[in-house]
């Protein structure tokens, strides 16, 4: 009898084993995204802060120091990181990139990050976070450069 519980446990054993193997071998499926919600109170929120010389300083150089690096440091959305990641972010040069955007919406999208884009919460002051959104709202106003054509040789 206890041969056959000995090699009852050994066949148990086996099969655990390799249904663990199995499961291995198999590719490792991503779970669907969470569909992503703004409150509404959030996204209605108004920007405190008036957009000025030293607010769209202030937020230039917030954006070179924490967003430069994905979105371009002329807002181009081909910033190095989101090169490397293969990202295809918005060109905040063009006008209409943003047009349906609040601030608010921006403000919270900043301050919890987005899908690849960490939360800013903990490193900048909503003040700057502001100002952050009249320095890239700023870039809008600039007409998006247009492709240089091939001359002719």
């Amino acid at each position: 009898m206890q041969k056959q519980l000995a090699a009852l446990c050994v066949f148990a054993l086996a099969g655990v084993a390799g249904a663990r193997l199995i499961a291995q071998d198999k590719p490792k499926t991503q779970a669907a995204a969470p569909a992503f919600a703004i409150p509404a109170e959030d996204a209605k929120r108004a920007n405190p802060v008036k957009p000025s010389p030293a607010s769209i300083a202030d937020g230039k150089h917030a954006f070179v120091t924490q967003c430069a690096m994905c979105h371009g440091k002329d807002g181009d959305g081909k910033g190095e990181l989101a090169t490397d990641m293969k990202l295809t972010l918005k060109d905040y040069r063009d006008p209409s990139a943003l047009k349906d955007v609040t601030d608010g919406e921006m403000f919270y999208i900043i301050m919890h990050g987005k899908g690849d884009m960490p939360s800013e919460e903990d490193r900048m002051k909503p003040d700057q976070t502001w100002n952050l959104i009249n320095y890239i709202r700023s870039m809008a106003k600039k007409e998006a450069p247009k492709e240089k054509e091939a001359k002719p040789q």
